[in-house]
């Protein structure tokens, strides 16, 4: 196993590698473990870790042996802002395409919204990965939706990553160890959505000493404490966060206004134990929650609830292994308390049991299997009121049982030539107890009851997945993929972006599962010994069983859900390109990507192709930090973006002195451009060995510029036979400061 010496955390992704064989490497997994096979010798034993002093030893083997290594920080090495914590060109020699994999002390010092540093803002300045607009919620991945979307917390789902309707996420930059994003093949071991895997661990603590962190915002503010439990076997991590716009709201004289609520408060917790050098065992939960109220009349929260119960053993000196008890919850409740008050609560559960195996061959092989199974329970809507008048109303639980089983190969049979192939079997039992309808023409055909256990309809689909990386020297290469994935369960929205109250439905005798395939070819090169790293990815994706409401759809509160959906294809194409800086004073990158999104779905657009709402054409994106000297550090940010596709009013016309709008293409109109500048300073005011401060200066839309949330139609009021367009935007120029401090 490989650690930092200080804090006791493990490595992911240290590299190993062999003085006398050159060939024979190999890289810590995503627990720190590592395995070599080398004949019996006496060897030069070599650890990297970017900015860590690399741990070379003598060691004479002739049987075999655990060798556990501990890392030293070099102050002297200044990390990128994205980095791969292997070997400098890993990007070269890896088969991995369209993965990201971000360094967290780093995204502290981009300039983001009110300060907060924030993993999926930046996810966002990076190809490929696009919102929709401002204050808007969620991610859109090579033409995805935000619901094709695996994320997952110390592999338990998130099913709702964002706070403040996407103005922070759900994920604090003090809980975050390591974060690895796939937009393109993602290992066997991943499954259940058709459009990318954002994977995101949380630290372990301190096995060595105590130490408490934090910050203060002008909006929010929070607090960190790890430790060890036992020195050197075990420690804890506590983080906690919350905003307190809310507080300054009350300090109006305005009732209107003091009566509002509008915050959000999460807490992180985590806990390791090594029992001894073959088996340690992790605790992690998550607990967050935002709350909306406005005039006492309306009201909506939400939250989500994760926990993980993991054991890592190690079997022998090839075989290693994870298995965890995993429990995931998110819940909406929205309140009205107007002249008639009542509140509707959606519920979606899982249970998961996951069992997986890592098998060291040899340097040239690496076989990764096992299995996973998940019970979800969905409750789609539970209507109660305290008014006689209305009917408490409860729609029928949904339950299924997803289960797959997977395997990969990585096999280097060259020094030139990495392939690694995988296939996942994947199957969801959709279960009683229940009502199930049949329908013709939205309505209601035919019912059938299925009582509690009964199996009402079952899915079985095969995974496939290769990727494959032709390495022409240490510095080039090129890598082709292909990539078949699974989505069983569905999100179903009305609105542009992602809200909390979408509703998630199952796969079931009507609703089909989601299936997603990928190809990919892409051409990587470094520069300047690795300083700069530049690639090209160019991918083509298909999409079947792609859903949509119909005109008018009503899907709050109701049973009859799925006979208010149209079913069809999608097709995503693009091309992504990506200059990065890793290293130096200056650090950072240029993005850019074109890409289309379209839809095809019988009863929309008379059945022809139309773009998705979140078809964006063209997007920039550039990023620099520059490290002025020990105490300033600098950065900015700059977006661009055509707008994405939207359904306006192409005419209007009048009935009973009414105006009415007439619609025609769906999505055939666009939003403006979307562009902001952000910049940042950072001031270490003190850094010593038991203290740390620091002062972050910054400001989102620098130039102000109005970016809009949304435009509507209006009846002109002096001249009724006129409509205007009226545009809302949110910011404009928005300062912020934030002090940070461990001890």
């Amino acid at each position: 196993m490989i650690s930092d010496t200080l804090t006791g955390e493990t490595m992911i992704g240290a590299n190993i590698s062999i003085k006398e064989m050159p060939g024979a490497l190999a890289s810590t997994n995503h627990y720190g473990y590592y395995s070599l096979t080398l004949p019996k010798g006496k060897y030069t034993l070599t650890v990297g870790y970017i900015g860590y002093k690399n741990s070379v030893q003598k060691i004479e083997l002739s049987e075999n042996k655990m060798i556990n290594i501990k890392l030293e920080p070099d102050s002297k090495v200044l990390t990128g802002v994205e980095v791969y914590a292997q070997r400098k060109n890993h990007n070269i020699t890896s088969t991995e395409m369209g993965m990201q994999k971000l360094e967290i002390k780093e995204i502290a010092k981009i300039p983001v919204l009110f300060g907060e540093a924030d993993i999926m803002k930046t996810l966002k300045l990076t190809p490929g990965i696009k919102s929709v607009g401002e204050g808007s919620g969620g991610m859109f991945v090579r033409g995805g939706t935000n619901s094709q979307n695996l994320i997952l917390l110390d592999e338990a789902n998130v099913y709702n990553a964002d706070h403040l309707l996407g103005f922070f996420s759900t994920f604090n930059s003090d809980a975050i160890k390591d974060i690895e994003m796939y937009k393109g093949t993602a290992p066997a071991e991943y499954g259940g959505r058709i459009s990318s895997v954002l994977d995101v661990k949380m630290n372990e603590g301190n096995n060595q000493t105590y130490h408490v962190g934090g910050g203060i915002g002008l909006i929010s503010s929070r607090l960190n404490i790890e430790g060890p439990i036992v020195k050197g076997k075990g420690s804890f991590l506590i983080t906690a966060r919350r905003t307190y716009a809310d507080l300054f709201l009350k300090l109006s004289k305005d009732t209107i206004i003091n009566n509002n609520q509008l915050y959000f408060y999460d807490l992180n917790a985590k806990a390791n134990y090594t029992i001894n050098d073959k088996n340690r065992i992790f605790f992690s939960g998550y607990f967050g929650r935002d709350v909306l109220k406005f005039q006492n009349r309306f009201g909506i929260d939400w939250g989500n609830i994760t926990g993980t119960l993991r054991w890592n053993h190690i079997w022998n000196e090839k075989l290693f292994s994870n298995t965890a008890l995993i429990y995931s919850d998110y819940d909406y409740k929205v309140a009205i308390t107007a002249k008639t008050s009542f509140s509707l609560t959606s519920v979606i559960k899982d249970l998961n049991f996951k069992h997986d195996f890592q098998y060291y061959i040899n340097s040239q092989n690496t076989l990764t299997f096992g299995l996973n199974s998940i019970y979800h329970t969905i409750i789609p809507g539970q209507l109660e009121t305290p008014d006689t008048l209305i009917t408490p109303y409860h729609l029928q639980n949904k339950l299924g049982l997803e289960n797959a089983v997977f395997v990969s190969h990585v096999w280097k049979p060259t020094s030139n030539l990495n392939i690694n192939i995988g296939v996942r079997l994947s199957s969801f039992s959709l279960l009683g107890p229940g009502d199930f309808y049949s329908y013709a023409n939205a309505v209601v055909k035919d019912t059938t009851h299925f009582n509690a256990g009964k199996v009402v309809k079952t899915y079985i689909e095969p995974e496939p997945r290769v990727n494959v990386a032709y390495v022409f020297d240490e510095a080039s290469s090129i890598k082709a993929s292909y990539d078949r994935f699974t989505q069983y369960l569905h999100m179903v929205s009305n609105s542009t972006s992602s809200t909390p109250t979408d509703i998630w439905i199952p796969s079931s005798n009507i609703v089909k599962p989601e299936i997603g395939d990928q190809v990919s070819l892409g051409y990587f090169r470094n520069l300047k010994n690795n300083e700069y790293q530049f690639s090209a990815e160019a991918y083509y994706k298909w999409m079947q069983n792609q859903l949509d409401l119909r005109n008018g759809a009503q899907i709050q509160a109701n049973e009859y859900i799925e006979g208010e959906l149209l079913f069809g294809h999608g097709r995503a194409y693009g091309l992504e390109l990506l200059l990065k800086k890793k290293y130096g004073k200056l650090t950072g990158w240029v993005g850019y990507t074109y890409s289309k999104t379209e839809r095809k779905i019988g009863g929309i657009n008379d059945g022809n192709w139309y773009p998705a709402r979140q078809d964006i054409t063209h997007d920039i994106s550039v990023v620099g930090i520059y490290e002025i000297n020990k105490k300033w550090s600098v950065s900015g940010t700059w977006v661009f973006n055509t707008g994405n596709a939207v359904t306006f009013p192409s005419g209007k016309y009048t009935i009973g002195g009414k105006t009415q709008f007439y619609y025609t293409e769906r999505n055939g109109y666009r939003m403006p451009d979307y562009h902001r500048l952000d910049l940042g300073a950072t001031y270490t005011m003190k850094k010593t060995k038991k203290f740390e401060s620091s002062l972050n200066f910054s400001v989102y839309n620098a130039y102000g510029h109005k970016n809009p949330y949304s435009i509507d139609f209006e009846t002109d009021e002096k001249d009724p036979t006129k409509i205007n367009a009226v545009m809302t935007y949110l910011f404009t120029f928005v300062p912020s400061i934030t002090y940070n401090f461990k001890f």
